[in-house]
Order: structure tokens, then C-alpha cells, then sequence
């Protein structure tokens, strides 16, 4: 691996989200690119000013907005504390800022990385909102590498959860996850299946994935469970620790039921998990 994007609100930013990527940074001996996204107000603003009885309107350039100051300053402390925090972890590093963000500017940022680090949290207008936020919907639907929501604490990694459905895209999702980290061959995997029907505990093609996973892993188990997708799912991750979860194309299949806002915000509120989400 070579490039990783991190996404930071510099306003306000998370050192759970930035110690999980320099864990992940280290582990793959990559770069990190903390993407330091900066929402200060630039448009001039107008006023009404009034001299020597005339009244006229002026407008207010940014750097005179008297909330904008404090803010950069903000922003000049937390890079600073970007640069220390990788720094003291070995991790080579830059920070790109983003001024005003179009959703399109972090999208393109991705397609010459490959992968993007976030938050679940993240919101840029300090508004409270469920989890994932809008802006994590949002850059799950249409970022052009795999995406991982960071947790909230972080202790290692000692399994690997593969959600599988049979589906292409889950499929990709986990050679996407293969081919980007090599170096966790070594850890137990487990094929999570879970099946609507009831009387049905079939891992759908099971021989094919299990030679695929031959390939890369001593230690494969296969789960299966009937009942609803995002419950079970749910239900098995709970109380789990030190596990990576790794998951299909956001938008299709179980995944588009696992995040459904009902459950997402439960299920990403209560576990404490990294989970890695494919692009194709």
C-alpha cells in the first residue's frame, strides 16, 4: 500500500480517528494524508456602514470576520498536533487542507488513494446528528476507494470478520481487503453468513471461497445464522473486541440494510469495531 487518506474536521478533530491510521499506516508501511477540512466562513459579507451622516453598504472580507480568526488559530494548533501526533509514531505523513469542501473535492482525493480513514462522527457544521452522519453516507455512496469507519478505541486486531452473502459484492470486498493488507495473513478469519430462511444453513458457495481463502489464510471458520441480516449481524458483533469487520459495496445487499438509520445508528453507536467497506 502506499497512499492513505485520512479525514479530519480540523475544527474539531478526533485523535481515535488519527491514532487508528497511523495504527494502519504502520502496519502497511504507507503514507498518510490528513486530509484537514476547514469550513471558515469566505464569502464577503455585507454591512451597512454609516460616516459622517451617509449611509453605504461595505462588504467584509474573510480574514476580517472577527469569528474567522479564532478559528484559524484553531486550525494552526491542531496541524501542529497532526504533525507531533504521527511524528511521535513513526508515521510518514502531510496534511492537505481543505478549504470550504465540496463533497466532489474529497471524492476525487480518493481516487488516487487507496483507502479513506473516517469517523462515523464527522460533521463539519457542529450540528447533532445520527451515526453515520450525512457526510459519512455521502462519501460511502460515491468514494471511489474502500472505505474504513474508525473506532472509537483501538487495542489491535486478532480476527477478521468476512460479512459474506454470496454477492460479487461481497466477494470483492474481501479481495480488495486481501490484496490492501498482506500483512494479516496470519490472523483468524471467520465467514459470517446469515440466512433468511430459517431451515437454511448453506454457506452459498462455500468450496469457491474457501480455496480463494486457502490462498492467503491458515486459520478459516465459517458462521452461519438465519434470521434478519442487519439483527444477526448486530447481535453476533456485540460484545466482540479486537475484531475487523470487513463488508460489501455500501448501498447493496446486507449492507444496505445494516445501515439503514435505525440500525446503523445502533449498531455503530454500541460497537466498538473497525469496518472495512468496499468500492466498485
Amino acid at each position: 500500500m502506499n497512499k492513505i487518506l485520512v479525514a479530519i474536521n480540523a475544527a474539531d478533530p478526533k485523535t481515535n480517528t488519527l491514532d487508528f491510521a497511523c495504527f494502519i499506516a504502520t502496519l502497511t508501511r504507507s503514507k498518510l494524508s490528513v486530509l484537514a477540512i476547514e469550513t471558515l466562513q469566505t464569502e464577503n459579507i455585507p454591512v451597512v456602514k454609516r460616516v459622517h451622516g451617509m449611509t453605504y453598504v461595505a462588504t467584509i472580507a474573510d480574514e476580517q470576520i472577527p469569528e474567522n480568526k479564532a478559528v484559524r488559530e484553531a486550525y494552526s494548533r491542531n496541524t501542529t498536533m497532526f504533525e507531533n501526533f504521527c511524528q511521535s509514531r513513526g508515521v510518514n505523513m502531510s496534511v492537505q487542507h481543505l478549504k470550504n469542501p465540496l463533497l466532489d473535492d474529497m471524492i476525487l482525493d480518493t481516487r488516487f488513494a487507496d483507502m479513506l480513514i473516517v469517523d462515523p462522527d464527522m460533521s463539519l457544521d457542529g450540528s447533532l446528528e445520527g451515526t453515520p452522519t450525512r457526510l459519512i453516507k455521502d462519501l460511502l455512496s460515491k468514494s471511489e476507494c474502500p472505505v474504513i469507519l474508525a473506532p472509537l478505541s483501538f487495542d489491535g486486531i486478532d480476527e477478521i470478520l468476512l460479512a459474506y452473502d454470496g454477492s460479487k459484492s461481497a466477494v470483492f470486498s474481501i479481495r480488495q481487503f486481501i490484496h490492501l493488507f498482506p500483512e494479516l495473513t496470519d490472523k483468524k478469519i471467520t465467514v459470517l453468513q446469515v440466512n433468511e430462511q430459517a431451515a437454511d444453513d448453506a454457506v452459498i458457495e462455500r468450496e469457491k471461497i474457501q480455496k480463494l481463502l486457502q490462498l492467503h489464510f491458515s486459520s478459516i471458520g465459517f458462521t452461519t445464522l438465519n434470521g434478519d441480516p442487519s439483527g444477526e449481524l448486530f447481535g453476533y458483533l456485540l460484545g466482540k473486541r479486537n475484531m475487523f469487520v470487513v463488508m460489501g459495496a455500501f448501498g447493496r445487499n446486507m449492507l444496505s440494510n445494516f445501515f439503514r438509520q435505525s440500525t446503523a445508528q445502533k449498531i455503530l453507536s454500541t460497537l466498538n469495531l473497525p469496518l472495512f467497506i468496499s468500492h466498485h
